[in-house]
C-alpha cells in the first residue's frame, strides 16, 4: 500500500459534494486542494451579502432530517453539529390561519408514532386521512426501483383524495423531492415517506441552520490545512489534462493565483452539477466512453427554488416555521427566531417556493407582491405591518428531477473514463434524490474509491438509521425482496 501523506487530490467544486470528499480526504491524509469558482463554499448550499438588502442571506433554505446520516457526519467532522436546530414538529396553516400539528408521538412504535396527530389535523378531511393511512399501507411493501410508473400515476391507482394529493403529495412530498408529481418516479417518493414518516421519529426530524449557510463551512480549510491542503475561491477550472508519464492530473486555472495557473495532484474529483461537469469533461482528453458519459448527462434537468426574504417593522408569527397551504407559496422560515444573533427590529421572514417554475418566470415586484398578499392570508398582521425591504432569490438549477428510469443516468464515482478521476455530486449514484445528503454521500463515496486505489480500504460513508418499533420488519421484508413490487 502507498502511503497516503505522499498522495495529493485536486477536488474541483465547493459544494457540499466537494467538501464533504476533501475534508474525508484530508482526515485520512491526503494532501487536498479545493477549487471553487465563487468567493464562498457552499455552491448551491451557501450564503452571501445581498448587495440590494445588504443582509446576509441563504440563497434558499436548506433543511436536515434525522436521516442525513452523511451531512451530519460531514457537519460533526468540520465542527458545526451544533448549529443545527431541530424540531420534529411540522404546523400546516390554511388561508384564515386554521392550524394543524404534524410530528411522532412517544407512545407509539413506528411507523405508527405520528398517526395520532394526522388523526387530529384539521387540514385533512376524513377522506383525506382514510387515503393517506391507506397510501402509508402500500408503502410498506417494497416498490421496484425500476418501476416506469410516475407518482401522479400512482396516487390515482391508489385512490388518493384530492385534499391528500393537494396538501400532502403535492406539498410535502413534492417540495422535498423540488419536482411535479407527474414527473417524478415512485421509488424516490416511497424512500421519502418511508425515511421521514415512517422509519423513527428521529430520522424525520427536521435540522435547521441557525448561522448562514456559509459560516457552516468556516471550519474547512483549517481541517485541509492540517495535511498541508488548501482552498482556492475564486478559480474557475478551464481544462483538466491527464499526464500518462508522471501519471497525474493538471488542473488549469484561469485566474492564475497558483503558480503557473494549474493545480497538479495525483487524483481529480469533479463535483460539480451535471451541466458543469458535461461542459469540462468535452475539453479532457479524449477516452473511451466520454460520449457515453455525456449522454447520461443529457438525461438530467434541473428544477427552481424561489425564496422571498422579507423584512417587516413588527413580528407577523410566533412560529418559527410552517408549511403553508391551498396558495403559490409553500414554506415559511422566521429567521428572526431561528436566528436570533440577527437581533433586529422587527422579523426577518423567508418564504420558499419548490418546484415551480411559474412562480420562478415572475418579475421581481410581482412575485414580492403575490407573496405578501398570500402570506397576509395566513397571517393578518402582514396587511398592518410596513414591509422595510425584501430580496428575491431565484436558485434555477436549485436541485435535478428524479422521473422514471433517471437512476439508469446517474454514473457513479468510478464510473470516470479517465484513470485517477473521479465524481461526486448529489446527482451521481448515492440512492438519494437531489439533497444535501445526497451531496454529501456522493463526497464519501469517491472518498472511499479514491482510498481504494492505493489499497487502503477505508470507510467514510455513514450507516443508514436503523429503523425502529414495526418497521424493522418491513426493512428485512425490503431486503428479502428487493425486486417484489
Amino acid at each position: 500500500m502507498q502511503s497516503i501523506s505522499q498522495k495529493t487530490v485536486t477536488v474541483v467544486g465547493g459544494g457540499v459534494a466537494g467538501m464533504s470528499a476533501a475534508c474525508a480526504l484530508a482526515a485520512a491524509g491526503f494532501r487536498v486542494q479545493l477549487v471553487e469558482r465563487r468567493s464562498y463554499l457552499g455552491g448551491r448550499a451557501s450564503s452571501y451579502l445581498h448587495p440590494g438588502v445588504n443582509e446576509v442571506i441563504d440563497n434558499c433554505q436548506h433543511v436536515l432530517f434525522g436521516c442525513c446520516t452523511n451531512l451530519i457526519g460531514f457537519y460533526t467532522r468540520i465542527g458545526v453539529a451544533d448549529r443545527i436546530k431541530w424540531t420534529n414538529e411540522m404546523t400546516m396553516i390554511e388561508p384564515g390561519g386554521r392550524r394543524s400539528l404534524l410530528g411522532p408521538t412517544t407512545w407509539l412504535p413506528a411507523p405508527l408514532h405520528g398517526l395520532p396527530h394526522l388523526l387530529r389535523a384539521h387540514a385533512f378531511t376524513r377522506a383525506d386521512k382514510i387515503s393517506l393511512a391507506r397510501a402509508f399501507c402500500d408503502l410498506l411493501r417494497p416498490v421496484a426501483q425500476n418501476s416506469r410508473e410516475t407518482l401522479a400515476e400512482w396516487l390515482v391507482r391508489h385512490r388518493q383524495s384530492s385534499g391528500a394529493i393537494e396538501r400532502f403529495w403535492k406539498l410535502v412530498i413534492a417540495s422535498a423531492l423540488n419536482a411535479e408529481i407527474d414527473t417524478i418516479a415512485v421509488p424516490y417518493a416511497a424512500k421519502v415517506i418511508r425515511e421521514l414518516f415512517m422509519n423513527s421519529a428521529h430520522a424525520g426530524s427536521m435540522g435547521i441552520n441557525t448561522v448562514p449557510l456559509s459560516e457552516l463551512y468556516a471550519g474547512v480549510p483549517a481541517l485541509l490545512a492540517k495535511s498541508r491542503g488548501s482552498v482556492h475561491l475564486n478559480s474557475n477550472v478551464e481544462t483538466a489534462e491527464w499526464d500518462e508519464e508522471t501519471s497525474s492530473w493538471s488542473v488549469a486555472i484561469k485566474d492564475g493565483a497558483t503558480k503557473d495557473g494549474a493545480v497538479v495532484s495525483d487524483y481529480l474529483v469533479l463535483a460539480v452539477p451535471f451541466e458543469a461537469t458535461g461542459k469540462l469533461i468535452a475539453k479532457m482528453p479524449p477516452a473511451e466512453g466520454v460520449d457515453a458519459l455525456l449522454d447520461k448527462i443529457e438525461h438530467h434537468t434541473h428544477w427552481p427554488i424561489c425564496s422571498a426574504h422579507l423584512w417587516f417593522d413588527r413580528e407577523i408569527t410566533e412560529l418559527e416555521h410552517a408549511v403553508l397551504l391551498d396558495r403559490e407559496i409553500h414554506w415559511l422560515f422566521n429567521r428572526s427566531k431561528l436566528q436570533p444573533w440577527r437581533r433586529q427590529e422587527g422579523s426577518y421572514i423567508e418564504i420558499e417556493v419548490s418546484a415551480s417554475r411559474i412562480f420562478a418566470a415572475r418579475r421581481r415586484n410581482e412575485a414580492i407582491e403575490l407573496t405578501l398578499k398570500e402570506l397576509a392570508e395566513f397571517f393578518p398582521t402582514v396587511a398592518e405591518a410596513k414591509l422595510v425591504k425584501a430580496a428575491l432569490v431565484k436558485e434555477v438549477r436549485a436541485t435535478f428531477g428524479v422521473p422514471p428510469g433517471i437512476d439508469n443516468f446517474r454514473p457513479d464515482a468510478q464510473s470516470s473514463p479517465w484513470p485517477n478521476c473521479f465524481f461526486a455530486g448529489d446527482w451521481t449514484a448515492t440512492g438519494w434524490p437531489s439533497t444535501m445528503e445526497s451531496a454529501a454521500r456522493s463526497g464519501h463515496l469517491a472518498a472511499e474509491a479514491i482510498c481504494a486505489e492505493i489499497g487502503a480500504e477505508q470507510k467514510f460513508l455513514e450507516p443508514d438509521l436503523k429503523p425502529r418499533g414495526f418497521m424493522r420488519f418491513v426493512k428485512q421484508g425490503l431486503e428479502q425482496f428487493p425486486n417484489e413490487c
